[in-house]
């Protein structure tokens, strides 16, 4: 009789955080840990998530969202962390950045808006012209993000969206027995990488070995992360006068 498949696909949400941990420390050969070896491999975990916001652009973590503009209010503010700031129930929590954003009208007809740098900003002769905007300048503050529009919305503005993609923070780590924010492409090199944080207090000399491991397994998971499309560049053709 030939054996069955599982017919699941579901190893990297059943793979708790206790799991997670329990697989890390016996890659660095301790087993049976205690209570604060586990607290400390919980931090170090955080660590590393916030660790890999500097290491580019993750696509599941890219969110869409919407503001209401307000007529003569330029400055639009999200929040990085959960609560901070606001209880205001439309607010926008754990945005990083922001990569591209549109101009939605009342007839949900969208309109392209220029990102701009703070120099072009500050280099804008009447910041409080108001009108349709066509660029935003974004700013990024230890606690939150702001877009601030050109032009300002006016009264024929308000009402209308201001609709934009952002870079979302990976989740915190939170209770053992929780999941992790992280599609199963990642599951290998989060499981290294935290073998290689927690070696660095348990066994340092293993330390250059997982790092080694981390920095293989994280490569190949960022070279899969990402869109599929084709790319095609074309060059411009010149038909100089003769």
């Amino acid at each position: 009789m030939a054996n069955t498949t599982s017919g699941t696909v579901i190893f990297d949400k059943n793979f708790a955080i206790d799991e997670i941990i329990e697989e890390a420390y016996e890659r660095i050969g301790l087993q049976s840990v205690s209570g604060n070896q586990m607290r400390q491999a919980r931090r170090s975990l955080n660590i590393l998530f916030q660790e890999w916001g500097n290491r580019g652009l993750h696509y599941w973590q890219i969110g869409n969202n919407d503001i209401t503009l307000v007529a003569d209010q330029a400055v639009y503010t999200m929040f990085r962390s959960t609560g901070d700031g606001t209880s205001d129930a439309t607010a926008i929590y754990g945005v990083d950045d922001v990569l591209e954003a549109v101009y939605r009208n009342s007839s949900n007809v969208d309109t392209p808006l220029t990102k701009i740098n703070r120099s072009t900003y500050q280099g804008l002769s009447n910041k409080t012209s108001t009108g349709t905007p066509s660029q935003y300048y974004v700013q990024r503050f230890i606690d939150k993000v702001t877009i601030t529009l050109y032009l300002t919305p006016g009264s024929s503005e308000a009402g209308n969206k201001l609709n934009f993609y952002f870079v979302k923070r990976i989740q915190d780590v939170g209770d053992y027995t929780n999941a992790t924010d992280v599609p199963y492409r990642f599951v290998p090199c989060m499981v290294s990488g935290l073998a290689f944080y927690l070696s660095q207090k348990f066994k340092p000399e293993l330390s250059q070995q997982m790092k080694l491991y981390y920095e293989d397994e994280l490569q190949r998971a960022l070279a899969e992360d990402g869109s599929s499309s084709s790319s095609y560049i074309t060059p411009k053709t010149y038909y100089p006068n003769v």
